[in-house]
C-alpha cells in the first residue's frame, strides 16, 4: 500500500510539473513523506520491542510465582501480609512517637519535681535549728509544719501565752524574720486540742479553745519585738489563724501522753501553686 502511494505520489509529481508546481516542491514532499515513513517504522518496532519483553516479564513472574507456589508461599496472602504489616508498623512509628513525647513531658516534670524537692530541702536546713530547741519539723498533709507543744505555750485550759512559750515563739519568729525566703513565705497557725469534751466557759467548746489560742499566738508573732514584751515582728499579711479542735490528731487519745500530743500549736508552711506534689517522698 505504502508502494502504490509512493507511484501515486511520483505520478503526482509528472502531473504536478505540468500543472505549475515545480520539480523541486514535489521533491521536497516525497523527502517529507518518506522521513514520516521511516520515523513510523521506528516506533512500530519499539512497541514491538516493549510488548515482548512485557510479556517476557509476565512469563518470568508465572514462574517466580510457580516456584512460590510449590514452596508453599501463596503471594495473594503474602501482599496482604506485608499490607497489614505496613499498617502496623505506621501504628508503632506513631505510638513511639506518642511515647517519645510522653518521655519527654515525664523528664521536665521530674527535672521540675527536683527542683522543688531542692527548695524544700533548703527550707527543711533553715529550720534546722527549731529542731535543736525541741521543737518538730515534719511534713503533714502535704506540708511542712512546725509544730508547738501546746502545753509549753499554754496552760490547761487557757489561751493566755506562758513565758516559755513566748521564748518558743521568739525563736520561731526570729529564724523566719532573718530569713529572706522564709520571711516571703506564707503560714498559718493552726490550734488543735485533745478529744476532752470542754464543757461551758468563754471558749464553749474545743473548736473555741483551739481557735483562741491560734489567734493567741498569731497576735504575739506579729507584735513589734520589743525586749520587754517580747514579739515576732513578723508581717500580719502572711499569717492567719485556723482552730481545728480534736478533728486532726497526731496520734491516739487513748491515753494522757498521746493527749499531750495532740495538744498543740502548728505553724504551717502554705505551699505555693508548683509545690503541689507528694511532699512525702522529700522526707
Amino acid at each position: 500500500m505504502r508502494a502504490s502511494a509512493v507511484s501515486c505520489l511520483a505520478l503526482c509529481v509528472v502531473v504536478g510539473v505540468g500543472c505549475g508546481y515545480s520539480e523541486n516542491q514535489w521533491q521536497a514532499q516525497l523527502a517529507k513523506y518518506n522521513q514520516l515513513s521511516r520515523q513510523d517504522d521506528s516506533e512500530r518496532a519499539q512497541h514491538a520491542a516493549d510488548e515482548q519483553e512485557l510479556a517476557s516479564q509476565q512469563q518470568l513472574v508465572a514462574q517466580l510465582k510457580e516456584q512460590l507456589a510449590k514452596m508453599g508461599v501463596n503471594v495473594s496472602s503474602l501482599s496482604q501480609e506485608l499490607e497489614q504489616t505496613g499498617s502496623q508498623n505506621k501504628t508503632l512509628a506513631k505510638n513511639l512517637e506518642e511515647v517519645n513525647e510522653a518521655l519527654k513531658e515525664y523528664q521536665a516534670r521530674a527535672a521540675q519535681l527536683e527542683h522543688i524537692k531542692e527548695r524544700f530541702e533548703v527550707l527543711r536546713d533553715k529550720l534546722k535549728k527549731l529542731t535543736e530547741l525541741g521543737l518538730k519539723v515534719e511534713i503533714r498533709r502535704n506540708r511542712m509544719v512546725i509544730r508547738l507543744p501546746g502545753d509549753v505555750l499554754f496552760a490547761s485550759g487557757d489561751d493566755k501565752l506562758r513565758p516559755a512559750g513566748k521564748k518558743v515563739l521568739d525563736a520561731v519568729a526570729e529564724v523566719i524574720r532573718n530569713d529572706k525566703q522564709l520571711l516571703g513565705r506564707y503560714f498559718q497557725i493552726a490550734g488543735h486540742t485533745d478529744n476532752k469534751p470542754l464543757k461551758g466557759g468563754r471558749f464553749e467548746d474545743n473548736w473555741g479553745l483551739s481557735a483562741m489560742r491560734a489567734r493567741e499566738v498569731l497576735v504575739y508573732l506579729i507584735a513589734p519585738v520589743s525586749i520587754k514584751d517580747g514579739g515576732g515582728g513578723l508581717s500580719q499579711d502572711r499569717l492567719h489563724a485556723a482552730g481545728y479542735g480534736d478533728t486532726d490528731p497526731v496520734g491516739k487519745n487513748d491515753t494522757e501522753a498521746e493527749r499531750q500530743q495532740n495538744r498543740r500549736v502548728e505553724l504551717v508552711l502554705m505551699p505555693d501553686v508548683e509545690e503541689m506534689l507528694d511532699l512525702k517522698s522529700l522526707i
